[in-house]
């Protein structure tokens, strides 16, 4: 009974195999390769697009080549304006957790910086003072770094440079007095697309940071994974860098983002 109250309409799943492969092609494209990057012949799949033409899921050009049409434009606008990225990360935040064994937080850029929205801990919790609405330095941690690493330089320069004024962050080894200093960290962060601290600002305790992207490929969320140092791998390809930046992509993936 629970397998008939499931059963779909066999067309509908057929169909929607042809607009994820037109979802994929940049340019409009005939039907004979449209069929064939869905694995069907051209016959078959000529009557889904002449259904999808009518209801505006698809357009067709002058040459006769395909492309998605103003209602698949519509629907994915409806789509984005209800999205919530937090709502979205929330449902896979609790899977990092338990794959990393590590304390695990989301991030949005709030009014005064990097700010924690949610936390999710191990069955040991990482017992450092941060909870919902810590709002986090841009400077030393890995949350603030990532921010600042992929904000246009015009939203973050005040409170980078309040950030440096009040910090101890120039006693470290390698110091940092302006934020022209913090560049290279800046752009190592882009190009590994994490951010990532060991013992600081917390000693013994490492973090990874990896940025969620909206539609426009602007950055609206950091997952940030933290633990202690000791047990922390924090390589930019190891056993927590993997999870995190596939469930970074996930959540980009369900809020429509671009990378």
């Amino acid at each position: 009974m629970e397998e008939k109250s499931r059963r779909g309409i066999q067309s509908i799943e057929i169909g929607s195999a042809l607009l994820l492969e037109l979802a994929r092609k940049v340019r409009p494209v005939a039907l004979k390769d449209l069929a064939k990057a869905a694995g069907m012949t051209a016959g078959k799949a000529h009557p889904y697009m002449v259904s999808f033409l009518k209801v505006g899921f698809v357009s067709q050009n002058d040459a006769g080549q395909y492309e998605l049409g103003p209602l698949a434009l519509q629907l994915g606008l409806i789509k984005l304006q209800r999205m919530d990225p937090v709502k979205e990360a929330s449902a896979v935040l609790e899977q990092l957790a338990h794959a990393t064994g590590q304390s695990v937080a989301l991030v949005v850029w709030g009014n005064l910086g990097p700010t924690i929205v949610r936390m999710e801990e191990p069955i040991q919790p990482l017992h450092v003072n941060l909870r919902t609405g810590t709002v986090m330095s841009l400077t030393s941690t890995a949350t603030g770094r990532l921010f600042a690493a992929y904000l246009p330089p015009k939203v973050v320069e005040r409170l980078l440079a309040e950030d440096l004024a009040r910090s101890n962050y120039g006693t470290t080894p390698t110091p940092v007095h302006t934020i022209q200093d913090l560049e290279p960290t800046l752009a190592e962060i882009r190009q590994h697309g994490l951010s990532r601290t060991r013992g600081q600002p917390i000693p013994g305790i490492d973090a990874l940071c990896a940025p969620v992207f909206d539609a426009e490929g602007h950055i609206v969320l950091g997952v940030l994974v933290m633990g202690p140092s000791a047990t922390f791998d924090s390589e930019w390809d190891g056993g927590i860098a993997r999870p995190l930046l596939a469930c970074a992509a996930e959540i980009t993936r369900r809020v429509g983002g671009a990378k």
